[in-house]
């Protein structure tokens, strides 16, 4: 009986399994693009750009809310960003690429166009701050590559627009 049970139980989970439907081609394909760009950002900003010794970053990273939180908060993020740091510019030009892609891709893609958000909190607070420039932009180069990390944890909050 447990066996006839168990290849019952198999055959079910196999049925279910392959029944699940498939990811549409151009959602797998966006999700690749946005990891792959995403990676390189990241290996970039950790090549290019040190924590400062004793920064840390609280509070904790912004929420993933699908594709208009994410283009609004690395917007936010890319704006803070001066250009006056030394190897700064092919960051922002990634950052924009990722941003302009995303962006696409929700207008191509998203049937209802959410309303812009507001910003976060944290984002809120360093363009508060946008006087001391060289202190915000280490920080925000900081937080793009946590945000990026908790992206590339978390692709799936790429379907919702």
């Amino acid at each position: 009986m447990d066996s006839t049970l168990a290849i019952l139980f198999s055959t079910l989970q196999l049925l279910i399994v392959s029944t699940a439907a498939p990811l549409p081609v151009e959602v797998v394909k966006m999700k690749s693009k946005v990891k792959w760009m995403a990676e390189q950002l990241v290996v970039r900003l950790n090549r290019d750009f040190q924590v400062p010794i004793g920064l840390t970053l609280s509070p904790p990273a912004d929420d993933l809310d699908g594709l208009s939180s994410i283009v609004t908060i690395l917007e936010g993020y890319n704006s803070l960003i001066s250009n006056s740091l030394d190897g700064v510019s092919q960051v922002k030009v990634d950052i924009s690429s990722l941003t302009g892609f995303l962006s696409q891709w929700r207008q191509e893609h998203c049937s209802e166009q959410r309303p812009k958000l507001s910003v976060p909190g944290v984002l809120q607070e360093l363009q508060r701050r946008k006087t001391f420039i060289h202190t915000v932009s280490i920080e925000a180069l900081m937080r793009v590559k946590e945000f990026l990390n908790l992206l590339l944890k978390n692709l799936n909050h790429l379907k919702t627009c």
